[in-house]
């Protein structure tokens, strides 16, 4: 008995045995190739960094090799800058740097392309350079130099000694104190020598770049965790006042202080949350969760629930600009009037369920850090007089005076000529002073009975 069950059994563990070796080596196969795959993505990566890092040097010299009064080329030059820069961030991403500190050299490149970027965009002509700027770019150069130079070095590194990047992905990933890595010491080598860098002038175009918004900034006196809880409520129109709602503060003791509120809604019973600032009890950020299953509400009937949302809770004169919608809901971007004048960074973003028209959701950040009064200039152009920098193949529908904030990020009065092209909405902000056209944005626009 014994032997024939034997029999039987034999070809069947033998079958057994070779189809999980075969399985075993296609996973080994597949792992393999993945691994391969990952490591020829990271030296792609690290090579191409390594090339735009000395490209970007090599036309910072070239921009200050240019004569002082040569716009044009200053304007290609910088651009290119800009661009280089923000290629060699965009390898830096790629590689896995997440739990190295590359922080100072992140923030380097970053200031780099937004201080190339908005000096070319600008009127040279009107705002040339200043010597200030070009003692900028000089030293911009010498640290490019640097950098590149470090960068070479690793990289000669690499390629001598075939060294690996999944080395340190393992090794960083691991967390190992006593790692003896090439590309690690490497990079912490360019780090270090970033953060020791003297603080550089980058100029008025710069200024509100390192303006970093703060609650400390906002209206008002200092709440406690009690009076958060009773801002909360009195927004949410408990019925029972504060309810079981709890309450935690962030940011203790720093400038970016504030409560959450947590708690559930008592019309539906879901998870709902809100971030009130400690400084003048501001509501920054209201959230319900909720999941939406069907859809029973057009676009304009959640577009009025938003409008009417927005008026309770005192948001006053607040126009739609612009809406999206996703997964049964949709989110309204509104902006405060100021008698005929549209203020688009005080804006507002509602969110609204479609199965009922209830606003689950709230961002309010911009309106309460922007909400003040403003000296509108008076229009040096007309209407009309704007109208003809408008590209003509726009058919403009309606025409509004617009305070916007520009690719320089600063803020200026425009003409906005609303209309279609290519069967989608644009908006054209033509500047009410210069007639230069100051921005363009595509929109989504809510259609009656949508």
């Amino acid at each position: 008995m014994y032997r024939r069950l034997s029999m039987i059994l034999f070809p069947i563990m033998t079958l057994a045995f070779i189809g999980t070796a075969i399985w075993g080596y296609q996973e080994n196969q597949e792992k393999n190739t993945m691994l391969i795959k990952a490591e020829n993505q990271y030296q792609r990566a690290f090579h191409d960094l390594s090339f735009h890092v000395e490209q970007l040097q090599t036309e910072l010299g070239k921009t200050m090799a240019a004569n002082s009064t040569s716009n044009d080329y200053y304007r290609r030059s910088l651009t290119n800058v800009w661009r280089l820069t923000s290629q060699a961030q965009n390898e830096i991403n790629q590689l896995p740097l997440t739990l190295l500190p590359f922080n100072k050299t992140e923030e380097f490149l970053s200031n780099i392309a937004n201080f190339t970027y908005r000096t070319a965009v600008r009127d040279l002509t009107k705002k040339p350079m200043t010597p200030e700027e070009q003692k900028t770019l000089q030293t911009l150069y010498e640290h490019a130099n640097e950098i590149n130079s470090e960068l070479q070095e690793v990289q000669g590194k690499v390629l001598a000694e075939n060294l690996r990047w999944m080395d340190v992905e393992t090794a960083l990933a691991t967390q190992e104190k006593q790692m003896d890595n090439t590309i690690v010491d490497g990079f912490m080598t360019v780090d270090k020598k970033v953060s020791e860098y003297e603080e550089l002038d980058w100029g008025p175009s710069m200024a509100s770049t390192f303006q970093k918004r703060s609650y400390s900034a906002l209206p008002g006196l200092d709440i406690n965790a009690e009076e958060a809880k009773q801002k909360a409520a009195q927004f949410l129109q408990l019925p029972d006042g504060t309810g079981e709602l709890q309450v935690a503060e962030n940011g203790a003791g720093t400038e970016f202080s504030s409560y959450s509120v947590k708690g559930k809604n008592p019309y539906s019973g879901e998870d709902m949350q809100l971030d009130v600032s400690k400084k003048g009890g501001h509501i920054i950020y209201y959230m319900s969760s909720r999941n939406v299953d069907e859809r029973n509400v057009d676009l304009q009937g959640a577009q009025s629930a938003a409008a009417d949302f927005l008026a309770t809770h005192g948001y006053d004169s607040m126009v739609p600009v612009n809406y999206d919608e996703y997964a049964n809901t949709a989110s309204f971007t509104f902006a405060r009037k100021d008698g005929e004048i549209i203020v688009y960074p005080e804006k507002t973003v509602v969110k609204v369920a479609l199965d009922n028209a209830e606003v689950t959701g709230l961002q309010a950040s911009d309106y309460i850090y922007e909400h003040k009064s403003r000296n509108f200039p008076k229009p040096a152009l007309s209407v009309e007089e704007a109208r003809k920098d408008v590209n003509p193949s726009l058919k403009v529908e309606s025409v509004n005076q617009a305070w916007i904030r520009n690719d320089l990020d600063e803020e200026v009065l425009c003409y906005e000529f609303v209309g279609k092209m290519n069967d989608s909405m644009y908006k054209i902000y033509i500047s009410a002073e210069t007639g230069l056209e100051e921005k363009v944005e595509a929109f989504k626009e809510v259609q009656q009975g949508a």
